[in-house]
C-alpha cells in the first residue's frame, strides 16, 4: 500500500487513549514498523492505584524495552496465599502458591500504575514513527477504506485501523457499532496503600471474606498495595473513616500478619461490573483494554488481558504492513477478534464464578468452594497447572500464528471453524 508520511495527518494506525493498554499497544505497533499516531492528553496519572503483571506481561514489556525503565520500582511476586475469612461454618483450607514450584523466580511483579505509566511513556517517546497526537478524540468516523478521528482540539487524523484504549465508556466501540453487555455486581472496591512494620517477604495475601476479597501485594520496601472489596454500603464506610481509622481496619483484617499497618495519603473508589462486548473489533476498529473488557480486580486479570489485547494487535498489523498489506481490512479483525474472545471470555467465567462461590450463602456451593481449595492446596499437580493457567492460557503457546487463522474472502469465518 501507498505509505503514509510521519508529521502528515494519515497513518497505518491511529491509537486513541493513553492509559497502559494503550500506550502498549502504540508502543507495539509502532516497533512493528507502523507509522503510529497515539491520540491523548498528557497528563498525570491520576490515583494511587497499583497492578500485578504477571509473567507474560513483564515479557511483554522487555520486548518492548520499557520494563528497563521501571523494574527497580517494582515488587516481585514469590508467594500467593489464600486465606478463608469468611467466618462460615464451611470453610476452605489456606492454600499457598509458590513461583519456585513451577520454577519461576517470580510470578510477576506489583507496580504502581503511575510508575508504569512514567516508562511507558519514556519509551514513546523514543520512537520516531509514532507520533502523539496531545488532543482528545471527539468523534470517530469509520469509512469504507479508512477511519477518521477527529479531536477536540480541530485535528483530523486518518488512518486505516483505529485502536480504541480509550476505556469503559469507549467513543470508539461507539463508533464501530458494537454494543456491549453489562451486569452490576453490586460490589465496590477500595484501593489505598499502606507502609507495613514488618517485612511482607513477597507474599501477596488475600482474604476472603463474606463481602469479598481483600487482598495486600507487596510494593517496593515495608509497603502494600490494598484492594478491599465489599458491598458499596460497606466500602463508603470504610472510605470515610479517617487515616488511623482505616489504618487499624486494615491492620485487623489483616489479621496483623504484617504487623502495624499505616494507611498512605490517596484512596480511589469504584463500582465493580463485568462487561463484554459482542465483537473485539469491527468497521476498521479494534478495541483493547477495558474498551474491550470489564472484569472485577480479583487475581490479577484486567491490565494482563489489556496487554495481551495489545499484543495480539500489533502482531497482526506488524504482519499486514511487512506484506504491504491493509491492517484494517474485515479479515485482520476477524482474526483480531477470533483470538481475543476466548481468551477474555474464558478468564471473565472463571472470575465470576470465583466471585460468586465467595459470596454465597447456599450450604452445597460453600461446600463445593471448600472441596476445590482443598483439592488446588493437596494435590501438586493440580496446584501446578492451576499456577501455570492463572499466569497465561497454556493454548496461547500451541495455538498457530494469528495470521494464519483462516477466514472467508468477507473475513467471515468458514464452516469449519
Amino acid at each position: 500500500m501507498s505509505f503514509m508520511n510521519a508529521g502528515s495527518n494519515s497513518y497505518h494506525v491511529a491509537v486513541v487513549g493513553g492509559g497502559p493498554a494503550g500506550l502498549c499497544a502504540a508502543i507495539a505497533l509502532a516497533q512493528g514498523g507502523a507509522q503510529t499516531a497515539l491520540i491523548a492528553r498528557r497528563t498525570p496519572y491520576a490515583d494511587n492505584r497499583t497492578t500485578a503483571l504477571l509473567g507474560a506481561s513483564v515479557d511483554f514489556l522487555k520486548k518492548l524495552d520499557v520494563w528497563r525503565n521501571c523494574q527497580d520500582k517494582a515488587a516481585a511476586l514469590k508467594t500467593m496465599r489464600l486465606v478463608d475469612d469468611t467466618g462460615r461454618l464451611i470453610r476452605g483450607p489456606e492454600v499457598r502458591f509458590r513461583s519456585d514450584e513451577i520454577g519461576l523466580e517470580a510470578f510477576g511483579y506489583n507496580i504502581e500504575n503511575r510508575e508504569l505509566v512514567a516508562a511507558l511513556e519514556a519509551r514513546a517517546a523514543e520512537l520516531t514513527n509514532l507520533e502523539r497526537i496531545d488532543d482528545e478524540a471527539d468523534t470517530v468516523v469509520s469509512e469504507d477504506k479508512k477511519a477518521l478521528v477527529h479531536t477536540q482540539g480541530g485535528h483530523t487524523v486518518s488512518a486505516l485501523l483505529v485502536v480504541g484504549a480509550d476505556g469503559r465508556h469507549s467513543l470508539c466501540r461507539e463508533a464501530a457499532g458494537i454494543g456491549v453487555t453489562r451486569r452490576d455486581l453490586k460490589q465496590s472496591a477500595l484501593t489505598f496503600n499502606v507502609h507495613v512494620s514488618r517485612p511482607h517477604q513477597n507474599v501477596s495475601t488475600e482474604f476472603h471474606t463474606a463481602l469479598g476479597p481483600c487482598v495486600f501485594v507487596p510494593l517496593q520496601g515495608k509497603r502494600c498495595s490494598v484492594v478491599w472489596v465489599g458491598s458499596p454500603k460497606e466500602a463508603e464506610r470504610l472510605r470515610a473513616l479517617s487515616d488511623d481509622e482505616l489504618s487499624d481496619a486494615a491492620e485487623k483484617q489483616s489479621h496483623s500478619i504484617l504487623g502495624r499497618v499505616q494507611v498512605e495519603p490517596g484512596r480511589y473508589l469504584f463500582s465493580l461490573s463485568i462487561e463484554t462486548p459482542g465483537s473485539f473489533a469491527q468497521r476498521r476498529i479494534a478495541l483493547v483494554g477495558e474498551a474491550a473488557h470489564v472484569i472485577p480486580p480479583i487475581g490479577a486479570q484486567g491490565l494482563n488481558l489489556g496487554l495481551r489485547d495489545a499484543a495480539d494487535i500489533a502482531e497482526l498489523v506488524t504482519w499486514e504492513i511487512a506484506s504491504d498489506g491493509d491492517p484494517g481490512t474485515a479479515q485482520t479483525l476477524f482474526r483480531y477478534d477470533m483470538a481475543r474472545r476466548a481468551d477474555v471470555l474464558t478468564r471473565t467465567f472463571v472470575i465470576d464464578m470465583a466471585n460468586r462461590s465467595l459470596l454465597s450463602d447456599f450450604l452445597p456451593v460453600q461446600s463445593m468452594r471448600a472441596a476445590g481449595l482443598h483439592l488446588i492446596g493437596s494435590i501438586a499437580p493440580l496446584r501446578r497447572l492451576a499456577m501455570r493457567e492463572g499466569l497465561s492460557p497454556s493454548w496461547r503457546a500451541l495455538r498457530p500464528r494469528l495470521r494464519e487463522t483462516p477466514v472467508s474472502r468477507n473475513g467471515q469465518a468458514p464452516r469449519d471453524v
